[in-house]
Order: structure tokens, then C-alpha cells, then sequence
């Protein structure tokens, strides 16, 4: 479907927003682990780490539901309930007096959010695909990474102006102009011929018809790899900035700061993957993710620490590779499967993220007293990650070969 760029350009900004509420409900809360850490009664700094990996658990869970759901009645209606449940975890999170009550609020937070976040890619996917798709996922990401930037500086000046609960509090005012927003701003893309009755069964077929396209489970699988790395460092960058090197004060500019990294990455994403395809940029991107991984351990093999300036060097290279892939996985992942493009993207991320949670839970226990097995798990997911591309690319000539004989 052709867009006007005036109208385009208002689409973009609205899926953003859609996103958006995912990366605030994250990173707003940053600042903020140790004090509901103290509030709440864990035990270790590692325990603060599960109110970040929580809300992503929820975020694979919810599409099983919310993608066959918007693929059934369409994709609005699956919005407006997502946003109903993220507003009630959110009042659960305000007076959780455990960690446990917390991990609850935090996990439905995510199941809630996941509506916006998997109905927003499949709303995408109704009306573009391939390079396109990517160049709109690329534009959407960039916005959306706003939030990453702004994110934890608001939340520290509502946590010392306020309390921690009032973190939450914003939260919530900003899901309903959002949602409203979506309400006005949005029409359905979905159309009734094109729409799929809800049941167990039709979960079970998307699933089994997703996960027999090669191409499809070997992207969600790097996804899954590469997710899972960087999801160590977004559960544990306060521990490093805060804990390890003692800048409180700084943390939230230097989040921002690499937040902006990502953010240079996947605006040049949008133009350069018309021109050079998406599987280029993501084997460069991967290989040189691998690279400054492998260079890092070298470095600091013997254990000595790394001046800040020199760690925030590393991040910022690792995290503009990683610009060039989260978006163009997601759309190599999703091109087989645009037919069932709710329950296909309710599956990959699904997969994506019971790979995820588990690899930065795992290596976020080592992360307390040095970054460098964050480095380690950057490296070994980067390697594994181009082992599987290459058999993608292996089998895609192959299949090639066969065509053209």
C-alpha cells in the first residue's frame, strides 16, 4: 500500500509510540533498581537484574495470545486489551512489598505491553514487506530509541523529586495518551477476509507452519542469541556504571549516550538497506560484532579493568552493529510468513526471547564485579550467530542452484 510521505511519516511516529511504552516501562526504571531493590527486600544486586528480564519474559509470552487474537478480530481491539493489562501490573508493581509480588507485576507488565509491540510489527507487515518493510521497521526504530535516550534521566528526576512508585504513575498517563492517540490516529489494517479464526488449534498450525521455514527460525535463533547478549548489559548497566566505576550522577547520560549509538546505526539502516539488501548488512553487522568482542577479551584478558572512557568506546562500537541487526532479523525472520504475519511474529519473538532471557539471566550473575564475561557472552553469541548464517546462506545457493538447473 503506497503512503503519502506527510502520512507516512504520521504512521512511522504513531508505531514508535506504540513501542515506545515498552523501552519506558524498561528503562525509566533504571535508576531506580536499588532503592525498590531495598524496598522490596532482595538479596543481591543480581536479584535487581529480574525486574528488567521479567518484563521481557511477558513480552514473549503475550504474542502466543495477542498475535492469533489480532489475526482474529484485527489488530486494534488486541491494543486496547494490552494496555488494560500493563496499567493493572503497573498498579500491582506500585504496591508490591516482595520481590516475588514484583516479578509478578513486572512479568504482566510485559504480557501487556506485548500487544502494542508484536501488533505494531504486524501492522507493518499489512501494509509493506521486504526491503520496504525494513526501511519502515528501521524509521519506527529510530523514533522509538528516543525513549532509550530520554528514559532513565526522567526517571532519576522523578525518583529524587518523588518516589520510585511514581515511576510508574508516569508510566501509566503516558500508555493512555498513547493508546488514545492509537484510537484517533489509526485505522484497521486488517480486513475481514483476511481474518482468522481464534483457537488452540490455530496456534498450533502457525506454530508448526512458522518453524518449518529455515530461513525464519534461523533468523529468530541469531535474534535469539543477540537479544539475549545485549540483555545483559541493559539489565546490569547500572550495576557497571553505578556500582563498578561510582557514576551514579552520570548513568543517565551515559545510557544515553549509547543509546544514541544504536540510534546513528539504524538511521543508516533505513537508507542502506534499499541499496544493499538486508542479509549483507547483517553478516557485516554480525561479523563486526564478533570482532570488538574478540578484540576486548585480548585486551583485557589478565583481568585488569578498563579506564570508563575505553568501556563506553567498546559499548558504542558493539551497540552500532547491533543498530544494523534488531531490525533487519526481525524482517528476514517475518518475510516467509507474511501471510500469518500476528501468529508469525507471536512465535519468532516468542522463541526470541525464552532464548533471551535465559543467556543474560545466566551471565548476568558473572557481571558483578567486572564487564568482562558481558564480553565473553557477546562473543560466543556473535560466533554461534554467524555459524547459523552460514548454513542460511549455504542452503539459500543451494535451493538457488536448484531453481535455475
Amino acid at each position: 500500500m503506497q503512503k503519502t510521505k506527510q502520512s507516512q511519516a504520521g504512521f512511522v511516529a504513531l508505531m514508535a509510540a506504540l513501542m515506545s511504552v515498552t523501552a519506558l516501562a524498561i528503562d525509566a526504571l533504571l535508576p531506580a533498581l536499588d532503592t525498590i531493590g531495598i524496598a522490596i527486600g532482595t538479596e543481591t544486586p543480581a536479584d535487581n537484574q529480574l525486574l528488567i528480564t521479567m518484563i521481557f519474559m511477558g513480552l514473549g509470552i503475550g504474542p502466543l495470545v495477542f498475535g492469533p487474537l489480532s489475526d482474529a478480530y484485527g489488530r486494534k481491539p488486541s491494543v486496547y486489551i494490552g494496555f488494560a493489562i500493563f496499567i493493572l501490573a503497573s498498579f500491582i508493581c506500585v504496591h508490591a512489598e516482595s520481590l516475588g509480588v514484583m516479578i509478578i507485576g513486572r512479568l504482566l507488565q510485559g504480557v501487556g505491553l506485548s500487544a502494542p509491540r508484536t501488533i505494531c510489527i504486524a501492522i507493518i507487515r499489512d501494509l509493506f514487506d521486504g526491503d520496504y518493510m525494513a526501511r519502515i521497521m528501521s524509521f519506527v526504530t529510530v523514533v522509538f530509541l528516543l525513549v532509550p535516550i530520554v528514559a532513565p534521566a526522567m526517571g532519576k528526576v522523578i525518583l529524587d523529586a518523588y518516589d520510585w512508585q511514581s515511576i510508574f504513575y508516569v508510566q501509566v498517563i503516558i500508555s493512555l495518551l498513547v493508546a488514545l492517540w492509537f484510537w484517533r490516529g489509526q485505522r484497521e489494517t486488517l480486513i475481514e477476509e483476511k481474518r482468522i479464526p481464534f483457537g488452540t488449534k490455530r496456534i498450533i498450525k502457525g506454530f508448526k507452519e512458522t518453524i518449518k521455514y529455515k530461513r525464519t527460525m534461523g533468523f529468530t535463533i541469531i535474534q535469539g542469541f543477540i537479544v539475549g547478549s545485549f540483555l545483559v548489559y541493559l539489565s546490569a548497566s547500572q550495576q557497571i556504571f553505578e556500582v563498578q566505576y561510582g557514576l551514579k550522577e552520570e548513568f543517565p547520560y551515559i545510557f544515553a549516550s549509547l543509546a544514541i549509538a544504536i540510534g546513528c546505526a539504524i538511521f543508516l539502516n533505513g537508507s542502506f538497506v534499499v541499496r544493499f539488501g538486508m542479509e549483507k548488512l547483517v553478516t557485516l553487522a554480525l561479523i563486526g560484532f564478533f570482532i570488538i568482542s574478540l578484540l576486548y577479551l585480548i585486551l583485557f584478558y589478565q583481568g585488569n579493568r578498563p579506564e570508563v572512557l575505553m568501556l563506553i568506546g567498546f559499548f558504542a562500537l558493539q551497540f552500532f552493529f547491533i543498530g544494523f541487526l534488531f531490525g533487519n532479523l526481525r524482517a528476514l525472520a517475518m518475510q516467509p510468513v507474511g501471510h500469518i504475519a500476528g501468529i508469525g511474529a507471536a512465535i519468532t519473538g516468542l522463541i526470541s526471547t525464552l532464548m533471551a532471557v535465559p543467556i543474560s539471566t545466566f551471565i548476568g550473575r558473572y557481571v558483578e564485579f567486572t564487564t568482562y564475561p558481558l564480553f565473553i557472552g557477546f562473543s560466543v553469541c556473535a560466533g554461534i550467530s554467524l555459524v547459523i548464517l552460514y548454513f542460511l546462506k549455504r542452503d539459500a545457493k543451494a535451493n538457488l542452484v536448484l531453481k535455475t538447473s
